[in-house]
């Protein structure tokens, strides 16, 4: 199963923005929340999730939406489970490395 994913390299600094394929184009809301899983962001390529686990241990920063992604951080100990924020519905974890 493939998941999308970008990678965007900033100096030190390797983000990996991760999505579902089902969540990919929506916009979530919770109250003042709005999340925007806009394509230009996540899309950059398609990845299984085994192979997504590999990047985990090279980024220092992440922004995952969905199911998929957030539960491939969580068994590979890269996020923790109360850092998860629930968006309509929608798991979404953001990982900072310091």
């Amino acid at each position: 199963m493939k998941v999308n994913y970008q990678i965007y390299d900033h100096g030190d600094e390797v983000l990996l923005a991760a999505c579902d394929n089902e969540v990919l184009g929506r916009t979530l809301k919770d109250g003042d929340i709005n999340l925007k899983v806009k394509e230009s962001f996540y899309a950059g390529q398609k990845i299984e999730i085994e192979a997504l686990k590999r990047k985990f241990q090279t980024s220092t920063i992440a922004n995952l939406v969905g199911e998929k992604v957030v539960d491939a951080a969580i068994e590979s100990g890269f996020g923790q489970e109360e850092d998860i924020m629930i968006i309509e519905g929608v798991p979404h974890l953001q990982i900072v490395r310091l």
